[in-house]
């Protein structure tokens, strides 16, 4: 590829931890989709057992190696700080990606900040992950005050003056793409959902569905406190307020008093929803602080 001294008008990116099964025919379909863009390819090897790294040379493709393995989300963070172009696109190198979907990205990246290939139902998920996916969307959405169609998606082009500003908030898993998701949403960026089908990915999965789901709850709740807390905070509130005045209505109807447990729950909702409303200031300034 021939590169002019202003950089390349895109990166790839694939983190990638012993995936030679399916890299060599991906990277050869990506040379193929981009013959006609001036591009780099960036392999992140995150501590490889296998021939990642070499099948990465042999294209004759940027080989970042890291010594050993430290995590989905920290290859990729370290991809987005090495990248030269000025558009990234995030894909995983286990061939469940399809190359000839990247136009599609990176033509809607014309009116948008960060464009994600939404998978379609079922493409490339067994329907236990395709159910959490659906419900850690859910909450995302309502975290974000925005629709989030797939919020797990590693699949999804940025521009990297965006990916660079806030690579420092990602975590080291594979939670990176929820992190980003609702981040950009709740900064104010321009996200689209591109329809795509994802296909199997080669070898065997490395995400541990019970362990990493409840690690994915914990920072999807993190994500909210720390950008959208009151929204996290209200909830709660109100659910302490209503049981501590169901359960004043009752005594009162039952006994003719108010208990002291009403007074504990009311008291603590009112607590809750001011923590909530100072929580919700110090993340604005937080925000407003980033973006000077």
């Amino acid at each position: 590829m021939t590169e002019p001294s202003s950089g390349p008008e895109l990166t790839i990116v694939l983190p990638a931890h012993n995936e030679e099964a399916a890299l060599d025919d991906l990277l050869s379909r990506l040379k193929k989709v981009l013959a006609d863009r001036i591009y780099e390819i960036l392999l992140i090897d995150d501590g490889s057992e296998d021939r990642t790294a070499e099948i990465g040379e042999q294209h004759t493709v940027r080989v970042v190696k890291h010594a050993h393995r430290r995590g989905n989300g920290a290859a990729v963070k370290r991809g987005i700080r090495e990248a030269r172009g000025k558009t990234i696109v995030l894909m995983d190198a286990d061939g469940q990606h399809n190359p000839e979907d990247i136009p599609h990205l990176i033509k809607e990246m014309e009116n948008h900040d960060m464009v994600v290939g939404a998978r379609s139902k079922g493409t490339g998920q067994k329907p236990h992950r395709w159910a959490a996916n659906r419900l850690f969307s859910g909450i995302a959405s309502y975290l974000a005050s925005e629709r989030i169609p797939d919020l797990t998606s590693g699949f999804r082009a940025i521009r990297a003056e965006v990916a660079k500003r806030y690579v420092d908030l990602l975590p080291n898993t594979f939670s990176y793409p929820s992190t980003l998701t609702v981040t950009l949403a709740r900064a104010g960026y321009v996200i689209e959902h591109v329809p795509i089908v994802a296909g199997k990915p080669a070898g065997r999965s490395k995400i541990r569905p019970a362990s990493d789901g409840l690690r994915f709850l914990f920072i999807l709740l993190k994500v909210g406190v720390g950008l959208a807390p009151f929204r996290v905070f209200f909830p709660v509130s109100l659910l302490l307020f209503l049981s501590g005045l169901g359960w004043y209505v009752y005594t009162l109807v039952t006994a003719g008093r108010f208990t002291n447990m009403s007074a504990l729950l009311l008291c603590t909702a009112v607590i809750i929803f001011m923590l909530g409303l100072m929580a919700e200031q110090i993340a604005q300034l937080r925000r407003e602080r980033r973006d000077e």
